[in-house]
């Protein structure tokens, strides 16, 4: 597989004014200024293969944003090197716009007071995207996404939802190999967010598009994305397959649990006493519970519930990412090399 973005010790370094409080310490400013240096990435490594969806994600502040704004050529790092499609990002812009598509969350890139179309036809323009190109993409991204009703209006009139559809029409209206997107389907209700990602499939399958994907929405991250990056600090702690982290980390299960009748978290956690629980009262007949399989099995948790209480339903779930990378960020697990 042709690697179209390669990284390598990637860092970005703030150097930021550390203001002293008052009068006094406004005068030592003047003739002695302190600084701070804060590093928001950190020696970031990584190669994506054309056609390729990666998900790249961690807790906020981690870098993520940081790290798409030196690679779409935004922000030039402090160190290291970035080639994308055989440039350098902050070095050839010009020339490394034309190759990219770009979302940045709810910053959207459509003009505000006119009819969404009219923006499509300006970046036409701009990219300068000859008249049957233009048709051609217009009408397959307006069947993708279902764009008829919404392109004859001002974007101040759009839902978020609507505009992030339209965004995402806008960032490939001239076709480019490579796609950063940011929260791609924040804002989308089910059916809107399933066309999103069945677009961003169709690009990255049938028309070899390269695809980072950053988001909070895990579930966008598992219907798209085999791979996932995830970095926090700065720095990455893993890159690898969906199904490797899970096999890795993924001793955790969960079950909801339907009671006849009320029961409280306090009265199941007597049950398991001593043995690693998390317990969350949904409503007052359900319950539902986290637990270890090194340390309770299924079979013992469903067997002990039956025997003590009146149950009307229990769901056990397998490893799920989001409980994973939550436990992740929290602390509560750790990945080690």
């Amino acid at each position: 597989m042709t690697e179209s973005i390669v990284v390598e010790n990637l860092t970005k370094a703030y150097r930021t004014f550390a203001r002293r409080q008052g009068l006094l310490g406004a005068a030592l400013d003047l003739v002695n200024r302190q600084y701070s240096r804060t590093v928001a990435v950190n020696s970031v490594s990584f190669e994506v293969g054309r056609g390729e969806i990666v998900g790249y994600i961690g807790a906020n502040g981690a870098g993520k944003s940081t790290t798409i704004k030196m690679l779409t050529g935004i922000l030039r790092p402090t160190s290291g090197s970035a080639v994308i499609n055989g440039l350098v990002p902050w070095e050839q812009r010009k020339r490394h716009a034309r190759n990219i598509g770009v979302i940045f969350g709810q910053r959207t890139q459509l003009y505000w007071d006119i009819a969404v179309i009219e923006t499509l036809n300006l970046l036409r323009k701009i990219y300068r995207v000859s008249k049957s190109d233009y048709d051609r993409r217009l009408e397959e991204l307006t069947s993708l996404l279902d764009l008829a009703p919404l392109l004859t209006k001002p974007t101040r009139k759009l839902s978020l939802g609507e505009r992030m559809r339209c965004d995402f029409a806008a960032s490939m209206i001239h076709d480019p190999p490579i796609l950063f997107l940011d929260e791609p389907t924040i804002g989308l209700d089910v059916s809107a967010k399933f066309r999103v990602r069945d677009a961003i499939r169709h690009f990255a399958s049938a028309r070899g598009k390269t695809v980072l994907l950053t988001t909070h929405d895990l579930a966008d991250i598992e219907d798209l994305c085999e791979r996932i990056i995830i970095i926090d600090k700065g720095g990455i702690i893993f890159d690898g397959l969906i199904r490797d982290i899970k096999g890795k980390m993924g001793k955790t299960r969960r079950a909801v649990i339907d009671f006849h009748g009320q029961v409280s978290t306090y009265t199941v956690s007597h049950l398991f006493e001593g043995k690693p629980l998390e317990l969350e009262q949904i409503t007052p007949e359900q319950v539902g519970l986290s637990f270890e399989v090194e340390a309770i099995a299924p079979s013992d948790l469903v067997r002990t519930l039956l025997s003590r209480f009146s149950v009307k339903d229990i769901v056990l779930k397998g490893p799920d990412l989001s409980d994973i990378v939550r436990r992740i960020y929290d602390g509560k697990e750790r990945i080690d090399a």
